[in-house]
């Protein structure tokens, strides 16, 4: 039976949890993810859990938080001063919220905690610091279409 190497398109039903059991993302009831191993579209971790597997085949893997979003960095979290935000931004615990930064760009903060005179944003990946636990079945490979 052919196994999945990089390069190859696939096909893979997922559901994705935390190490408590916690679900942060599934394909139940939706399409399959498609992606290119190798080709940067999913995590590191992922593309190394799908390399070898069969069609049909389905396993159970944990991918350290380095092969995933990496790790919690205190230089993206930030405490500003609740003068320095405008005054009718509303603010809740736990909100995301898009930054400007002066040359345009902008970027996702998390609202992680709220004081009276300030609060503390934090800009890295909601999942980064975590180890992911992926219930895998692997549903395809794409063949090229040839013309």
């Amino acid at each position: 039976m052919r196994q999945v190497k990089t390069g190859d398109s696939v096909k893979v039903h997922y559901n994705g949890r935390l190490s408590d059991g916690s679900e942060f993302d599934s394909s139940a009831g939706n399409e399959p993810l498609a992606f290119t191993l190798g080709d940067g579209e999913v995590i590191a971790g992922f593309d190394e859990a799908v390399l070898g597997m069969a069609v049909g085949e389905s396993k159970t893997v944990t991918i350290p938080a380095e092969q995933a979003y990496g790790p919690l960095l205190p230089d993206m979290v930030a405490r500003v001063a609740r003068a320095d935000l405008p005054e009718d931004l509303e603010l809740t615990l736990g909100a995301q919220m898009e930054v400007s930064q002066e040359d345009g760009s902008t970027f996702l903060v998390m609202i992680t905690e709220l004081g009276d005179d300030f609060v503390t944003l934090d800009a890295n990946h909601p999942l980064a610091g975590k180890d992911l636990v992926f219930d895998l079945h692997l549903v395809e490979i794409v063949e090229p279409t040839t013309h």
